[in-house]
């Protein structure tokens, strides 16, 4: 499911108030790509940051995670990247995107 403009709208302003729960310092391996599930699969909403050591642009690992986690890039900005993926889990408070 694509996510339209007003739910990127939604998501960005939800993203506001959220921490760093990621950074990717030296590239997006599989213990990033694991991280990076684990913290959609608890959260839906993850924000993320790509240190200034990074071989890779925050749009490079944003587009790279999104690929192997199977979220979706929320956006980007300067070193910094929103992701989103409905999570599986039972009993959790989806964030409500209509």
């Amino acid at each position: 499911m694509e996510l339209t403009s007003r739910q990127r709208k939604t998501l960005r302003g939800m993203a506001n108030t959220l921490d760093t729960a990621l950074t990717v310092s030296s590239g997006v391996d599989e213990g990033t790509v694991r991280q990076a599930g684990d913290a959609l699969e608890a959260r839906e909403l993850v924000k993320c940051s790509v240190s200034g050591s990074s071989a890779l642009t925050a749009r490079q690992a944003a587009d790279l995670l999104a690929e192997a986690t199977g979220a979706q890039v929320v956006q980007v900005i300067g070193h910094r990247f929103v992701l989103y993926r409905r999570s599986s889990r039972e009993g959790l408070a989806h964030v409500r995107l209509d």
